[in-house]
């Protein structure tokens, strides 16, 4: 079967599209036939600065995939040949509390992650995906949507009426959009363009605002809340929005720390000041992934594919996730 590994520092182009002998499931694993893997923004960095992360070469890449069930090792009762699975993001976290060995079993990382043709994966790392859902869109679900339903739901216990505050349109923010729709909350976001913003708004959200327009976003967000703020704040920006996202939130509000892709400096004393909820999320556990995907299931929520690519082309789906032009999620399909 073929595999994408990271062989060395070199980045995007030095992904290599290699041979390997398909996997034999052992004791309670899995061997799954991918069928599509979307890419998280850290995957891209993975990839594209893996001499920083210390890496065994090689490493296959991508932690979201979906695909189907080919074979059972000894002792597996929850799944068969022929269900359709997608694969956790730590493949030891089935609930509660994530641990130290938890945190060493993420895919694409501590583990060789899904970017191949087959995968072995553990039976506590997989669950089955909503039966309305397509393998490329199942396979935005693992990392990006957990993520923003545990941001907003199990963390959040997000109810009606609430205001959710969303940081651009990447796949996180438009996950966090949808669930906000889909539990009857008012939804704020942003983005430096306006014809995303549009299609946010076609998508259902109450209000936007173009941050380079509006630098001082934080001030339009409490005028738009009639001074009080919003409820939570899905925030991937990471220390360089944060402050701006912390004076958007009203007292005793909750701020879903997930992003990191600015920098900067993070004074406490508005946190202290003003009673906030801080949450550290690092997408979740099986069972809110399971817990997640009944609730898709019912609403019928279609994740939002900007693109598909080729698996010959997943080079190019690298790039297109670097640009930074997409809305929502990109997806190689395999």
């Amino acid at each position: 079967m073929k595999a994408y590994e990271i062989i060395s520092d070199g980045g995007i182009d030095a992904l290599n599209l290699a041979e390997r002998p398909t996997p034999t499931p052992g004791h309670n694993e899995v061997l799954v036939r991918m069928r599509a893997s979307s890419l998280n923004y850290r995957d891209l960095m993975t990839v594209v600065d893996a001499g920083s992360r210390n890496l065994p070469y090689p490493r296959i890449p991508n932690s979201d995939g979906a695909g189907e069930v080919l074979a059972v090792g000894d002792g597996v009762t929850r799944f068969a040949a022929g269900d359709r699975v997608a694969g956790c993001f730590f493949q030891r976290w089935e609930d509660g509390d994530i641990t130290a060995d938890g945190m060493a079993s993420a895919l694409g990382g501590a583990l060789d992650g899904v970017l191949a043709e087959e995968v072995v994966l553990s039976e506590r790392g997989l669950v089955r995906i909503p039966d309305h859902l397509s393998f490329a869109e199942a396979a935005t679900l693992p990392c990006a949507a957990l993520t923003a339903w545990n941001a907003l739901v199990e963390k959040g216990q997000l109810i009606a009426g609430e205001t959710v505050l969303l940081i651009g349109t990447g796949g996180v923010s438009i996950f966090g959009l949808q669930i906000a729709a889909m539990f009857g909350a008012r939804s704020i976001i942003l983005s430096s363009s306006d014809e995303k913003l549009e299609r946010a708004k076609a998508m259902g959200a109450s209000d936007t605002i173009n941050y380079r327009s509006t630098p001082d976003w934080q001030d339009a967000v409490v005028k738009l809340t009639a001074g009080r703020g919003v409820d939570h704040v899905v925030e991937v920006g990471g220390a360089g929005t944060l402050p701006r996202s912390i004076a958007s939130t009203r007292v005793a509000g909750h701020v879903a720390l997930i992003g990191v892709l600015t920098g900067g400096e993070i004074n406490p004393t508005a946190i202290m000041r003003n009673s906030l909820n801080f949450n550290g999320i690092y997408v979740g556990s099986q069972a809110m992934f399971e817990r997640m995907n009944r609730a898709f299931a019912i609403a019928e929520l279609r994740p939002v594919v900007d693109r598909t690519f080729a698996f010959g082309q997943a080079r190019e789906a690298f790039h297109h996730l670097q640009a930074a032009g997409h809305f929502g999620k990109v997806v190689v399909e395999i």
